[in-house]
């Protein structure tokens, strides 16, 4: 085996060291971190979990004084397997590439934290070991990372009757004035299929609202459906008016709502979206719970 093959094989941690600068950086690293999980893109590896294999080496900067063998002082091994832990509980993905990637960047807001290089390996797929691997450095783009830009927006809940309203436009200019606005819609009056089964009825129910989304958006051109959160973050930040597909996100969801209810759907939304308010217009909110509700509810006439 040739010099190049091997290291092309070897630990992240052998990489780190041949191409480190100048200047040496200590490292620390996590190898062989098993995890199970559901990911990946294909139909047979949804409602399935499958062991995943981390490996990590972080190189960091020299603090300015002596530790003093205080844990709380340096970059420990736990900030590396909680930035783990995060991004699998944040959201279902399907790709290793973009779980790399979030791992890399949530551990680079770590002020020690100079350079990481991340291999993921699936164990259980094929006969083999699949994975990726990645280096980040401090002042990549795509490290920036800006918690305190989250936006808070305005989740608003339109019935069928609200969708069709002439009100439509006033509601837009008043309601997204000084937030961002996420419109959800239900199902639409046309029954959907019914499949008899549980699983593929959500599904249906879920693709279902998505249309009712599209006839919403055909009624004004400034409102723009959105069907995962990159896209939900980018128009709310370009001030463009969300109407909800909520398929994608609600079935990636690690610990997502669990059913199809419109209503719920839009509470679920409001919640994971830190949302300023959700307000429902043309509905009976009677059924919607409170408990544990941290976003401030309220229900507003058609007319």
């Amino acid at each position: 085996m040739t010099d190049e093959t091997k290291l092309a094989f070897g630990h992240p941690e052998e990489r780190a060291a041949t191409t480190e600068g100048a200047d040496f950086l200590d490292r620390i690293s996590l190898r062989n971190h098993v995890v199970e999980v559901e990911i990946g893109a294909f139909q047979a590896e949804r409602g399935v979990t499958q062991r995943l294999s981390f490996d990590v080496v972080v190189e960091v900067y020299p603090l300015e004084e002596d530790a003093g063998d205080d844990v709380d002082r340096i970059l420990s091994y736990d900030r590396v397997t909680e930035a783990i832990a995060h991004e699998l509980a944040a959201e279902r993905l399907n790709l290793l590439e973009t779980l790399s990637v979030r791992i890399a960047d949530r551990i680079l807001l770590e002020p020690q934290a100079a350079r990481v290089f991340v291999r993921i390996q699936k164990l259980d797929r094929g006969s083999g070991e699949l994975g990726v691997e990645i280096v980040r450095a401090r002042g990549d783009a795509s490290t920036a990372v800006a918690e305190g830009e989250k936006p808070h927006p305005r989740v608003v809940f339109l019935t069928q009757e609200a969708m069709v309203s002439e009100y439509l436009g006033g509601w837009i200019e008043e309601m997204g004035a000084d937030a961002p606005l996420i419109f959800c819609v239900g199902l639409p009056e046309v029954a959907a299929p019914q499949t008899g089964h549980p699983l593929t009825q959500r599904r249906v129910d879920l693709l279902a609202i998505e249309q009712n989304a599209w006839m919403l958006a055909a009624r004004d051109r400034r409102c723009f459906v959105v069907g995962t959160w990159t896209e939900l973050d980018w128009a709310m930040k370009n001030g463009q008016t969300c109407v909800w597909a909520p398929s994608k996100m609600v079935l990636d969801a690690v610990d997502g709502p669990k059913g199809s209810d419109a209503m719920a759907l839009a509470q679920w939304l409001a919640g994971e979206m830190d949302a300023c308010e959700l307000v429902f217009i043309g509905a009976d909110v009677s059924s919607v719970s409170t408990e544990g509700g941290k976003v401030p509810m309220r229900s507003l006439p058609v007319a």
